[in-house]
């Protein structure tokens, strides 16, 4: 069975940084592309960072030198590195695993950027 669980999500001011896991399990993890999206109220899920297997990696204009996307293999884990956090950044946050058209997805974590 798979799964993706995210973690790292909470309540930070503007300014600040939080830094997400999605752990996955039931999967050969190294073969698969993954990705974060985020969906805001009353807003489409929107792809934030994707890495493929290979290492290339890929952001949305809108996070660009703000966030970064990494992965470890060893540890079937990738990691969303947030700084410089924005009020428009708040959102529920998924980690998606993609391989030859077949995607999962985790629960989501919420992240909050409030004063």
């Amino acid at each position: 069975q798979v799964h993706l669980v995210e973690s790292g999500g909470g309540l930070v001011q503007p300014g600040g940084s939080l830094r997400l896991s999605c752990a996955a399990s039931g999967i050969r993890f190294s073969m698969y592309s993954m990705g974060w999206y985020r969906q805001a109220p009353g807003k489409q899920r929107a792809l934030v960072a994707g890495i493929t297997s290979g290492g290339r990696f890929n952001y949305a204009d809108s996070v660009k030198g703000r966030f970064t996307i990494s992965r470890d293999n060893a540890e079937n884990t990738v990691y969303l590195e947030m700084n410089n956090l924005k009020p428009e950044d708040t959102a529920v946050y998924y980690c998606t695993g993609v391989f030859l058209g077949k995607d999962y997805w985790g629960q989501g974590t919420q992240v909050t950027v409030s004063s």
